[in-house]
């Protein structure tokens, strides 16, 4: 794609997304041919601070609800978007997505295709989309479901339904659904990738690297200790964006795991959910 081809509004909105300047932001979607995601590694490769709040530019509007069954070892999490604000705070609209929640946890299929063909009093909630769709005249789609099953599932439902989470812990003892909200309240404002680094996908770690060495040669380190570089920042990129090894946001002196421990020198998390608007 050609500099031509880039309009100053894709511009404008990368700039939106990520903090970085116009000619930046413009120099790299040129080389990224209008892709915003190869855009956006590029800027990082470059050593670009980006903003934190560049996911807010493309966020869509709905309703996310988390819920955990009585015995508290299984939990889902479904997000039922919409386009305006406006709908997103409607109180039927909220009520079904708690219904429908309700019927994922009761019914508990295992794919978002399933969930759609459960019934409500007789209605399929793809029909009952369907309905709302029509009533209210925007796009409306339940856009995402999550289970998790483990001893003890806490859940957290953040920012008036805009995120929510679920965390499994491995010792089923009620005594311990406070530090599971905990944890939950961690992931809903770290948002790591993943529990523990051993967790971090492979293509995940490998662009970490790749860009790890791309800042410092950009930076004039020799070529020879450029890995060694890499795998420097990429130890950092597991503390700041694993669970476990992150920093406990309700004590900053303590990580994760360490909180955890204090609570019983064997608990862990065996896994999370994550959902959020955008």
């Amino acid at each position: 794609m050609s500099e031509i081809n880039i309009s100053a509004s894709a511009v404008k909105e990368l700039r939106e997304q990520t903090g970085v300047g116009m000619m930046d932001c413009k120099k790299a979607l040129i080389e990224a041919e209008g892709d915003f995601d190869k855009a956006i590694e590029l800027l990082r490769k470059r050593g670009q601070k980006l903003s934190e709040k560049r996911a807010d530019r493309d966020a869509k509007e709905g309703v996310v609800i988390a819920q955990v069954c009585e015995e508290c070892k299984k939990g889902v999490v479904v997000r039922l978007s919409c386009e305006t604000d406006f709908v997103s705070k409607n109180e039927d609209f909220i009520q079904l997505t708690k219904d429908i929640a309700a019927a994922a946890l009761d019914k508990f299929p295992a794919t978002l295709e399933e969930l759609l063909n459960v019934e409500i009093n007789g209605v399929t909630i793809a029909t009952l989309v369907n309905e709302q769709v029509a009533k209210i005249g925007e796009k409306i789609e339940l856009a995402e479901y999550h289970t998790l099953q483990a001893p003890l599932v806490a859940s957290y439902i953040h920012m008036g339904n805009k995120a929510g989470v679920l965390v499994g812990l491995n010792i089923g003892d009620t005594q311990y659904m406070d530090a599971g909200k905990d944890v939950a309240m961690q992931v809903a404002a770290m948002k790591p990738v993943a529990v523990d680094q051993k967790d971090v996908p492979q293509e995940i770690i490998d662009k970490e690297i790749e860009i790890g060495k791309e800042i410092a040669r950009n930076e004039g380190k020799a070529e020879e200790m450029l890995e060694k570089i890499a795998i420097g920042k990429l130890n950092k990129f597991f503390k700041e964006n694993t669970l476990l090894n992150q920093v406990f946001v309700k004590d900053g002196k303590i990580s994760v795991a360490e909180y955890l421990k204090s609570k019983n020198p064997e608990l862990t998390v065996t896994g999370f959910k994550h959902v959020k608007l955008g």
